[in-house]
């Protein structure tokens, strides 16, 4: 026994002279520590950058609402000037060879004829003449090049112009003679803000009342629900074809486009409000939601400071889904003549131009509002799908 003791006191143990250190067999690389120390925002723009369709459409959207800043400016014409000796001029094809010599971008001028048996006009290329496209030209020399910028003062600067004493249709004209083009970049204007402003009333109901249901709940809650439910009971179309109906016929344009913004926004809530409540009843019992009453924070700080940033991510994607909706109910009751009416100027105004289906069998070009309209929803659409994928980044 005293040789065993003996002979296990004689064993050398090794001993690091070094301070204890609990983390050093937990080494970061600085990747890891940029992804392990990130905030939930961070988070979720490194998640949502992974997402390629959706940053293009997020790209897309950006230039595209930048563009109504400055449409005069993008247009090659004033959106009502009118070319009385070119209506339903078919699209001019832009070139850039003319008998095998480079000359930039151009256009051949047309020769504009009647045709009597069939009653219209008709126009063909003289190919002998090619007209050069101009870029940031500052002249007044061809017919349409003058425009009030937002309605302040006259100018005259374009980024891309037809020669001098020429025309240039990219898209055709409509039946009054006036550029597509022009009346689509224009027209963007009315119709992307329809869907901000829109989203802006909508967003600020359905946070108030969705907001007060789901936190105080009881009688409050009950009356809430009672109220989305009889909202949500009317079909959309119909129900906004009526409000809009009941506007009066005497109001100015920049009435009809207020009364048709507020009317999107105030049916367009109940959804929000209910996505709110839901998450409401449930935070609501969370241990930083209760901690925040006992110290005696008012119910509205409650709501603001500590619940709503817990599902804000949510909200933000919801939003995106919703714009769409607010565009297409704009894009639909101006179609049918019940919403937006001339001088403005809409994509869905433009599409009332295509009512007539003769009128389109035979110049198809009218047809081109809807391609913004359905460009805009479907890069919308891509983008919620984005946003609502990355507002959880810890699945």
């Amino acid at each position: 026994m005293t040789d065993t003791t003996q002979g296990t006191s004689d064993l050398k143990h090794y001993v690091n002279d070094r301070p204890f250190d609990p983390y050093s067999a937990v080494t970061l690389s600085p990747e890891q520590e940029k992804y392990y120390l990130a905030s939930q925002w961070v988070l979720m723009w490194m998640k949502f950058k992974r997402h390629r369709l959706a940053v293009l459409s997020g790209l897309y959207l950006v230039l595209v609402y930048l563009s109504v800043v400055i449409s005069e400016v993008l247009a090659p014409y004033s959106f009502s000037h009118r070319h009385t000796d070119y209506l339903y001029a078919p699209p001019q094809e832009v070139r850039f060879f003319h008998n095998g010599e480079f000359l930039g971008p151009f256009v051949y001028e047309y020769d504009v004829s009647l045709n009597l048996e069939e009653l219209r006009w008709d126009y063909t290329e003289n190919t002998d003449r090619p007209k050069q496209l101009r870029f940031f030209c500052n002249s007044a020399d061809y017919d349409g090049a003058t425009y009030e910028f937002w309605g302040m003062w006259e100018s005259n600067f374009h980024l891309v112009c037809p020669a001098k004493d020429s025309h240039f249709f990219f898209l055709g004209t409509d039946r009054l003679g006036r550029d597509i083009q022009s009346r689509i970049i224009q027209g963007a204007r009315i119709s992307l803000t329809v869907g901000l402003i829109g989203i802006i009333i909508s967003f600020t109901l359905g946070l108030v009342i969705g907001g007060m249901a789901g936190y105080y709940g009881g009688w409050i809650d009950s009356l809430v629900q009672r109220v989305i439910e009889v909202i949500r009971s009317f079909p959309a179309l119909p129900l906004w074809m009526a409000l809009s109906a009941a506007m009066p016929v005497t109001w100015s344009p920049i009435l009809v486009f207020i009364g048709i913004t507020v009317i999107l926004g105030l049916l367009d809530w109940p959804g929000l409000a209910r996505a709110v409540r839901s998450k409401l009843l449930a935070l609501r019992e969370e241990d930083f939601a209760v901690a925040a009453q006992l110290m005696g924070a008012k119910p509205g700080r409650i709501i603001g400071r500590h619940l709503m940033p817990s599902f804000m991510s949510h909200l933000i994607a919801s939003a995106t889904l919703a714009i769409p909706s607010m565009i297409l109910g704009e894009t639909a009751l101006s179609f049918l003549g019940l919403g937006l009416r001339p001088p403005i100027t809409s994509w869905g105004v433009l599409l009332n131009e295509a009512q007539n289906f003769n009128a389109v069998a035979l110049y198809p070009w009218l047809l081109w509002p809807a391609v913004p309209v359905i460009m805009v929803v479907l890069a919308f659409q891509f983008l919620g799908d984005g946003l609502r994928d990355a507002a959880d980044p810890y699945k």
